[in-house]
């Protein structure tokens, strides 16, 4: 195929794009609707391109977000996002690259079938590869076989993965992440002893910035919870002057990653989930699994959390005879870019795209042979 594969990572919150065998992404874009980009080439293949207020069509916008809970609900806007990423970004005619595109582990199957029909029939690409960001997510640490815990912005998954191959009846989704995060440490600070005035004022950027800053999950959140001395209180400045006083919310705020019905939601903690995959999984490969459980997503970057997990993971796997080992990255808010990066750059990776020619032949659902 000649050219070096671009690497997408369609995240609910940024998607990133990049280049096979670099160790980060070229350009990261907010998820959200932009206006048309109006790509043309040269026959020097030089890229003329008009990006941002001034392209040309209508630009539709919505209060909503094209990736909900991980999975593309609106592919004219996803269609407009990739063209800016491509054409403004990386600034490359697209149809001379492989394509390598992320999808959530829980994203129906007729999204891959959707994802090759727009990729082929709009974007013209030579080749592309489909893949769940549990499994890039292991990738980048450079397994193949392990329990990955992501906890992005708009979902959290937990996925079991042997040989390389996702085992779907242990994977489980968790609909609390970052924006429901953000959205209960909004809730927090209107009942905490700040000034309501000043509490008034708050907008989304800004307790998105609190809570990424200033918020850590707890080794033991009820002694924590009610015992003053264990809370760590700080008081932050915001932009108008005032200070902001953060008290019991930094514990708070992250908590339902393992409590869930502190957001009224009916479903285990993101622990459990990763006790019940375990569970699923044949016993013989289980220890493995348990020996390599990768943490990746941006809700996942709290401090404590890795702690927090191994301890959990601890108490419910007690006596099995095997050692939980966790796997944090600092660079694991990018992991399934990184990991994409990764595989793609493989020489061994090369029987694994699906080309124009699998396309026009055996159409869009032949994604599900190709990438199983």
């Amino acid at each position: 195929m000649g050219k070096v594969a671009i690497v997408v990572d369609n995240g609910s919150a940024f998607s990133r794009s990049g280049f096979a065998g670099e160790e980060r992404p070229r350009i990261s874009m907010k998820t959200t609707y932009l206006p048309p980009t109006d790509p043309g080439i040269t026959q020097d293949k030089h890229l003329s391109v008009s990006c941002g207020v001034h392209a040309k069509g209508s630009f539709r916008r919505s209060p909503d977000h094209p990736v909900r809970h991980g999975i593309i609900v609106d592919w004219e806007a996803m269609e407009n996002l990739w063209s800016h990423l491509f054409y403004c970004g990386l600034r490359v005619p697209v149809e001379d690259h492989p394509m390598l595109m992320s999808d959530s582990p829980s994203c129906p199957t007729t999204n891959r079938e959707k994802m090759a029909e727009v990729f082929f029939e709009s974007f013209g690409v030579p080749a592309l590869h489909v893949a769940n960001t549990g499994f890039l997510s292991l990738c980048a640490c450079g397994r193949v076989a392990g329990l990955s815990v992501e906890a992005g912005a708009g979902v959290s998954h937990v996925t079991p993965i042997h040989s390389g191959q996702t085992w779907m009846e242990g994977t489980y989704r968790l609909d609390v992440a970052g924006r429901a995060l953000c959205k209960h440490m909004h809730t927090l600070l209107l009942e905490s002893s700040n000034d309501p005035q000043l509490l008034g004022s708050l907008d989304k950027k800004l307790v998105a910035r609190l809570t990424k800053q200033y918020c850590y999950v707890s080794m033991d959140y009820e002694r924590d919870l009610q015992g003053k001395a264990c809370q760590d209180p700080v008081s932050v400045q915001i932009p108008d002057g005032h200070l902001l006083k953060l008290d019991k919310e930094r514990i708070c705020c992250p908590e339902p990653l393992f409590r869930p019905h502190l957001l009224s939601q009916n479903s285990p903690g993101l622990h459990i989930l990763a006790f019940q995959s375990l569970q699923k999984f044949p016993a013989e490969f289980q220890g493995e699994l348990m020996h390599n459980v990768v943490l990746s997503g941006g809700s996942s970057l709290f401090p404590g959390f890795p702690e927090r997990m191994c301890k959990e993971l601890h108490a419910l796997l007690h006596g099995r005879g095997h050692p939980i080992k966790i796997l944090a990255s600092p660079a694991r808010g990018k992991a399934a870019w990184l990991g994409g990066s990764l595989v793609a750059s493989l020489s061994s990776f090369s029987g694994f795209w699906m080309n124009k020619e699998d396309y026009q032949e055996h159409g869009a659902a032949y994604v599900h042979e190709k990438f199983k």
